[in-house]
């Protein structure tokens, strides 16, 4: 008899890409960042680059995610026990999910029970004291609800308030943010924006009701982000809150907010007859009356500004906050720029740029800074991330940091290399990825526990559905197949080779020596994947180097290279490719599975049935050596039966009754 032994389980590592939408990635006062991944919300820790889990409960779509605190309010978090998460989805579903750190775990609290009719869109939340908190939800239903959260102090758990429901017309809003009126510490003023390219401010207090206070106009397309800061000085005036807008006009404005006088010393009508009082916005909250007025208009992005924030307030030697005059701003422009005040004129311009340019970013969606301001991270449109610190000591010097890294869509299909060192997935997001552990010789073995996507062999123009690692002896190739009904062969180049050697330590003596393909390049329409040779990549090199920035009618040419430790995403999403070597021909339709027996000789490729027409299976033979040939060696047309081929001699069953015959 067999002995039952207990199976102990350990997840090393979790991968997964962010959700293609604005407002989806917050960074917490905890350290942590959360974002939504398909319909799971995800917490990654930017120190180790690890997804440490997921956060399942979502039945759509995850669109939004907010810290509470956020790093905003980093400097009243020091002391908390508990932090606070709250994510919204595409079918308007809120929850709200509570991090425990002397424990590390993390607990669902709630649904809120009042969820909207169509998909959240924002999240933005105020800490008003150590254990209040407010945060207001918008929707594309055109309604807005603000919520209050009592925090439990010592134990206990959290309950939610519903304080107030206000509707924006037939226009919806696209984004929030919260602020405590300057003077005031029980006014709140709550700023929106979205499709009517105004700026609705609504004043309220902790525990009531919020009232339309005034329109803020000067953007002419779409506004995408508004960030609050903290109470600050300016021209020696204590009471000034900043409001930062960013739009689809490319532009990015600043807006000053200006505590005037109590209502008993404010005269409207001896305001209106003075020309300020047309240049300037006033409204009036409590017992105090407000003005607003453009303190700036900052220009320098060339697309769409998807978002804006402030750099976080610092706490000082005597606990008192300091609001540092910066923001961070990134776009579908592929860059994030830092803009500051100049000391002298108090014009705010351009201090730090960083992004890619090249076609591997295509723009980004969001930026956020950590809590105490010297790392900024931004999420791509190919559900990437990309992480900046700054390592400067006298002047600011941005490096790029190594992120987590996955597919932001269904994966499809995985397999193991051959020899069980790397993992390789395809997914719809129309990439072929692999993973592996990073362990090379400067690492123990027992710290090889570090996964991280090594190589990107396949960027295609059609979600891929299927994948086989050819077998035997030779060199690493695999089969994809994707709804072009055309399967592909891949090579790996000398530059994985290299790499996969590097990374886990130890040679494979079957692997050919005489590989001269370096990498890869990327064709125009994004299907063939063409190989760079030993010879071509100096004179890539000089091209590059003379051409300088790409420009969109162009392609850059990739520049393959050994990696010796981890690769950021810039170099994942173009020079890592592996280059084609056949296409197999046969199928009508979409292909949908593919297999590879154990001796690498055969791959067997099926496709989707029509009820018009017949799908069928492939039987491919190969020759793996130097040069790979393929020949079709059965085709076998069949509706809804089952194949199966097997090798020496070539036979095909089919499934017909109880008995197989020949």
């Amino acid at each position: 008899m067999v002995e039952n032994k207990a199976l102990d389980v350990e997840r090393v590592f979790i991968g997964g890409g962010c959700n293609r939408i604005v407002n989806n990635v917050s960074w917490g006062a905890c350290g942590l960042i959360s974002f939504g991944s398909q319909n799971a919300v995800s917490i990654f820790c930017p120190q180790t680059a690890k997804i440490l889990t997921t956060l399942p409960g979502h039945k759509a779509s995850v669109n939004c995610t907010h810290w509470l605190p956020s790093t905003k309010f980093a400097f009243k978090a020091t002391g908390w026990e508990k932090h606070y998460l709250l994510s919204g989805d595409a079918e308007g579903v809120v929850i709200l999910w509570e991090f425990s750190l002397a424990e590390n775990e993390w607990k669902y609290v709630s649904q809120l029970p009042k969820s909207h009719k169509k998909g959240v869109t924002c999240i933005n939340a105020i800490v008003t004291s150590q254990n209040e908190a407010l945060f207001a939800s918008t929707s594309s239903d055109c309604v807005v609800n603000v919520w209050k959260i009592d925090l439990p102090v010592f134990g206990g758990d959290c309950t939610i308030t519903s304080l107030d429901t206000l509707s924006t017309g037939l226009k919806p809003m696209v984004t929030l943010s919260l602020a405590e009126l300057p003077g005031s510490t029980t006014h709140l003023i709550l700023a929106m924006g979205g499709l009517d390219n105004k700026i609705h401010l609504y004043c309220g207090e902790t525990k009531g009701q919020f009232l339309r206070a005034c329109e803020l106009k000067g953007h002419t397309d779409w506004i995408r982000s508004l960030g609050f800061s903290l109470p600050v000085s300016i021209n020696e005036e204590p009471h000034n809150l900043l409001l930062v807008s960013s739009s689809q006009d490319k532009g990015i404005r600043i807006w000053k907010m200006a505590l005037c006088d109590s209502i008993s010393n404010f005269d409207k009508k001896k305001a209106e007859n003075t020309l300020a009082y047309y240049k300037r916005t006033v409204f009036i909250a409590g017992s105090f009356s407000y003005q607003v007025s453009l303190e700036s208009l900052v220009i320098g992005h060339e697309d769409w500004v998807y978002s804006v924030e402030w750099q976080p307030p610092l706490l000082m030697e005597n606990c008192s906050c300091y609001q540092p005059q910066s923001i961070l701003s990134a776009s579908i422009d592929k860059t994030m720029m830092i803009w500051k005040p100049e000391r002298t004129t108090g014009i705010w311009v351009n201090v730090v740029t960083v992004g890619e340019l090249s076609h591997s970013a295509l723009g980004f969606y969001g930026g956020h800074w950590s809590p105490n301001g010297d790392s900024i991270i931004a999420h791509g449109y190919g559900g990437s991330f990309h992480l900046w610190k700054n390592v400067g000591n006298e002047f600011d010097d941005w490096k790029p940091q190594k992120v987590p890294s996955g597919h932001f869509a269904a994966v499809t299909d995985i397999a193991w290399g051959r020899y069980g060192e790397y993992l390789m997935s395809v997914s719809h997001d129309q990439t072929t990825r692999i993973f592996a552990s990073w362990c090379n010789e400067a690492k123990l073995k027992e710290d090889c526990d570090t996964w991280h996507e090594i190589a990107r062999p396949q960027v295609h123009g059609h979600d891929i559905n299927c994948l086989a690692i050819i077998q035997g002896r030779g060199n690493h190739r695999f089969v994809s197949g994707a709804d072009e009904k055309v399967a592909r062969v891949f090579e790996a180049p000398l530059s994985f080779l290299q790499t996969l050697n590097h990374a886990t330590s130890h040679l494979h003596d079957d692997l050919e020596v005489d590989v001269q393909v370096l990498g890869a390049n990327m064709s125009a329409l994004g299907l063939s994947q063409k190989p760079i040779y030993a010879q071509a990549l100096s004179e890539t090199r000089d091209r590059n180097a003379n051409e300088g920035f790409d420009t969109l009618e162009s392609i850059p040419d990739a520049v393959p290279s050994v990696l010796t430790e981890p690769p950021i995403e810039e170099q994942l999403a173009w020079h890592t490719l592996w280059p084609e070597s056949h296409k197999l021909y046969g199928h009508g339709n979409e292909l949908f599975s593919l297999c590879c027996d154990h001796q690498g000789k055969l791959v067997a490729s099926s496709c989707k049935v029509l009820i018009s027409t017949r799908g069928g299976m492939m039987g491919w033979e190969g020759r793996l050596g130097n040069e790979s040939q393929w020949t079709q060696n059965s085709k076998k047309t069949i509706a809804g039966t089952l194949i199966v081929i097997r090798a020496n001699p070539l036979l095909v069953y089919q499934k017909e009754t109880d008995q197989e015959a020949p």
